[in-house]
């Protein structure tokens, strides 16, 4: 079956700056279509920190990037508040460390404007009792932990709100031109294999690391380096606060604390292909050496989960360190090329995302002779009823405060009712009566506790059927998909309580019910 729709703007790829162009162009009253080959955040804005950067981390290496973060790290407090937890950070110097830099450090921060002040080593470890007694210097910054997955889905909640439709499953297979235009763009959707032609007056390439890729299919050219870097999860909140390593950035030298957890990273990596990412025992390993020198108790606390992302970089594939790359984004005009109607925009950051997704709505705007202004810097994000069930800790102070009897927990470690599910699949149109684990799980807290999905999984299947959201052999497919995304993670922490974790999973899911693992 074929389908056929026309918009304004086609934006491809459903991470932030996608996500980002979307609503931007739909508050500009600005017909668009977004299309994402996975999910939401399927890509490196659902494999990061979640840190809302101040722009220390990079005064020394790229000042330009320090500013760009500075700036819209104050905006996004002020417009999506309900998306970022004003931790404050700390940067730690410990024995050992380059003392030059140090000395430094302060100075480079004022010549970017960035909010810097010295901290009383022992005040510090009062405020942060895990910081390790070897601490020699401690700075305040104005770093904060950003939820990207909420932040995501409320600008995508908000953009359909407005006019805009995202659609999930469908791949790019190839651009139909006409000329120096791209006339229309050719989709398959990965569930069904039905195919989606879209005609659109601008194309944007919001892909991330994908955006070399996609832009080749269309005959334009990007150079994108791959640099994979992977973080852990640990099983509880050590900090309250961003803590940062005070030297040149390195592996593991960043952890943010986020809901109920924490997370450390990161490592760098250079990638020749975007196939097999995933975390590696090599990596795990290294994560824990160098960040117990900050933070002893990383050496001993319980990590629940490994993830990798790929960072889209800038440059020409040089065999320098990538962490020396800037952390810049690029808005490409392919009419160079010629391709009139083409625009990529990729590089940059997740707390840049807001920025990058202005500057890609000015050049759509012009082009298409558009004159309404950007009005993101003004307009809040708005905190979706839709979007509530992503936040940490909400479904536990909803559940306890009043639940009807029959409302039953499917996911215990993060108290998920079938409330809850039912509320995602009925908001959610994507579903459309065909729902998935992986889509309710980007849309809720499912999987992301201790069992990982070991026992929400089956429960909220069961309830899927029951609703006749599932049919037939659907169910077990689906639970394979979905473990099999959290097993990523799992395989390369295996020592101590989640060796027993994962032995539970292997006799429910592997002997029981014969589903295997990969």
């Amino acid at each position: 079956m074929k389908q056929n729709l026309k918009t304004q703007v086609l934006i491809i790829g459903g991470g932030a700056t996608g996500t980002g162009v979307a609503r931007d162009l739909s508050l500009r009253g600005v017909k668009c279509i977004l299309v994402e080959k996975k999910d939401i955040n399927s890509g490196a804005s659902g494999a990061n920190h979640g840190l809302l950067h101040s722009g220390a981390r990079y005064v020394s290496s790229d000042p330009d990037s320090a500013k760009e973060c500075r700036d819209e790290n104050r905006l996004l407090k002020q417009l999506a508040p309900d998306c970022v937890e004003e931790t404050g950070g700390l940067f730690v110097a410990v024995e050992g460390d380059d003392e030059t830099f140090i000395a430094d450090f302060q100075g480079y921060c004022d010549q970017s404007g960035l909010f810097c002040r010295p901290m009383d080593i022992a005040d510090a470890r009062e405020a942060e009792p895990a910081l390790s007694d070897k601490t020699i210097a401690v700075y305040e910054v104005d770093d904060a932990s950003v939820d990207p997955f909420k932040l995501v889905l409320e600008n995508i909640t908000d953009a359909e709100k407005l006019g805009c439709k995202f659609l999930r499953h469908l791949k790019v297979v190839n651009f139909n031109k006409n000329g120096n235009n791209i006339q229309s763009v050719d989709l398959v959707r990965k569930t069904t294999g039905d195919t989606v032609n879209i005609e659109a007056d601008m194309v944007v390439n919001a892909t991330g690391a994908w955006a070399g890729q996609l832009a080749a299919l269309a005959g334009a050219h990007i150079d994108v380096l791959y640099s994979k870097g992977t973080l852990l999860i640990t099983h509880t909140r050590l900090t309250q606060r961003v803590i940062n390593r005070l030297r040149t950035p390195a592996d593991a030298d960043i952890l943010v604390p986020g809901g109920t957890v924490s997370i450390i990273g990161t490592t760098s990596l250079r990638m020749q292909s975007l196939d097999g990412i995933s975390p590696t025992v090599t990596e795990v390993d290294r994560i824990v050496d160098e960040g117990t020198a900050m933070m002893p108790t990383l050496e001993t606390i319980r990590y629940i989960r490994a993830y990798s992302g790929v960072r889209p970089l800038l440059g020409g594939g040089g065999k320098g360190d990538d962490r020396s790359v800037t952390r810049g984004f690029d808005l490409v005009d392919h009419a160079k090329e010629g391709i009139d109607n083409f625009v990529t925009i990729t590089g940059g950051k997740l707390t840049t995302f807001r920025l990058m997704a202005e500057k890609t709505a000015d050049l759509v705007c012009e082009r298409i002779g558009v004159s309404a202004p950007c009005q993101t810097r003004r307009i809040p994000v708005i905190s979706a009823h839709e979007t509530r069930w992503a936040v940490p800790g909400f479904s536990p102070k909803n559940w306890f405060s009043g639940h009807d009897r029959d409302d039953l927990l499917l996911c215990e470690c993060e108290m998920v009712p079938q409330s809850a599910i039912e509320e995602i699949v009925n908001y959610f149109d994507i579903f459309d009566k065909q729902a998935d684990l992986k889509g309710i799980g980007k849309r809720s807290r499912i999987g992301k506790g201790s069992c990982q999905g070991n026992f929400c999984s089956l429960r909220i299947a069961a309830y899927l059927y029951d609703r006749n959201h599932l049919t037939s052999g659907q169910g077990a497919s689906e639970i394979k998909s979905f473990l099999n995304e959290r097993w990523k993670g799992q395989r390369c922490l295996l020592w101590d309580t989640p060796v027993v974790q994962v032995e539970l999973q292997e006799a429910m899911h592997c002997a029981f019910f014969g589903l295997e693992l990969t």
